[in-house]
């Protein structure tokens, strides 16, 4: 079985004079490890770490790190022992901590508030790992996450599951791309979610790529079926949702993938709505929303409108009323269209410009 090493395992390491080289390099190193390893280079730059190439010897090729969890399909273990010899494995632990990680992030970034916010990861056919319920994100301890079955069967750990895992288990039941989900109420995302509109398209590049088009799901009460069926009705085709006077949730092919998106969403959203406040927002148009949709599917990641009309890629017509697809494929406002006036504000205005004029008249 492959040696699982700790922060405490490397420091441990070093206090003894112990040398990062003695590192095997088929280890499993857990992220705060390496955060302790990356220190200790810094301190000691002539120390070598295991694997790690001869100053003569050509560079190795960059890559981009892949942290997805793959399990063998069909090799989900059976029986309470087997089960529970799975959940407490090397390879489960790191995982375990990673969510913690990322449990702390969004607890930092104020996405969540008491014990808001859950975070899962898939980690077999029928096997999922997730956090427990009423426990703060910010202070989360590996030992704590709970595994359940993709019915919602508690089968490993010692704290409850959140009721609101039957959520997350419709979205990975929906695609088997969703390995993890990261549910939170960043502020300008959950007010997105109370106002009841989806975030405009073709303002910013990023999230279009990252995000793609960002899914409304009507609201249902937290935690029940019903909540689970409206996110995933349409989980397959959105990889973040805004649920209606709820919150946000995200999904992706690891814990962090999943959580990069919730602070996409965001931080979106929070642009969106400071914005629109300056009086107006410009659009970069349909045919460049095509490039980035491009960059989308050869970053692998799925993508519902690359067959759309472009009057429909940028159909904002929830974030701007009166907005429609003309019938040459542009956007336009239909003449005799006005902005709705409000009554009582209305009538507000003009009780004020009777007092004026009639001040303005003695």
């Amino acid at each position: 079985m492959k040696k699982v090493y700790t922060a405490n395992d490397i420091t441990s390491l070093l206090a003894s004079g112990g040398d990062l080289s003695s590192i095997p390099a088929n280890a499993i190193i857990t992220p705060a490890a390496h955060d302790a390893i990356r220190d200790a280079k810094k301190k000691m730059p002539t120390k070598a770490f295991a694997g790690a190439p001869a100053a003569s010897a050509a560079a190795p090729e960059p890559i981009v790190p892949d942290y997805e969890f793959k399990w063998t399909p069909g090799g989900d273990p059976t029986g309470a022992a087997a089960i529970q010899a799975y959940f407490n494995s090397p390879e489960l632990q790191v995982i375990k901590e990673r969510m913690c990680e990322m449990g702390r992030r969004i607890w930092a970034r104020n996405y969540c508030d008491g014990n808001g916010g859950n975070i899962t990861v898939r980690v077999g056919d029928n096997l999922v790992l997730c956090t427990p319920t009423l426990i703060s994100k910010g202070s989360i301890q590996p030992s704590e996450i709970c595994m359940v079955d993709l019915d919602g069967n508690q089968v490993a750990g010692t704290r409850k599951r959140t009721s609101e895992v039957n959520t997350h288990l419709a979205i990975m039941k929906a695609t088997p791309d969703a390995k993890s989900c990261v549910h939170a109420h960043p502020v300008h995302g959950t007010a997105f979610a109370v106002a009841g509109i989806k975030p405009p398209t073709c303002l910013i590049p990023e999230p279009e790529v990252f995000l793609g088009e960002i899914g409304l799901a009507r609201y249902e009460t937290p935690g029940t079926p019903e909540n689970a069926k409206a996110v995933g009705e349409i989980a397959a085709e959105h990889q973040a949702i805004i649920m209606q006077n709820h919150g946000v949730i995200v999904w992706g092919k690891e814990v962090e993938d999943a959580y990069w998106k919730m602070e996409n969403v965001e931080a979106y959203c929070q642009t969106i709505y400071i914005a629109s406040q300056l009086g107006g927002m410009k659009s970069y148009g349909p045919d460049k929303l095509k490039d980035l949709i491009g960059i989308r599917k050869q970053l692998g990641m799925p993508e519902k409108r690359a067959d759309w009309k472009e009057c429909e890629l940028c159909d904002n017509v929830e974030f701007r009323p009166g907005v429609v697809c003309g019938t040459d494929g542009a956007p336009i406002a239909p003449a005799n269209y006005k902005p709705k006036a409000n009554d009582e504000t209305e009538a507000l205005v003009q009780k004020v410009t009777d007092m004026i004029m009639k001040q303005l008249g003695s």
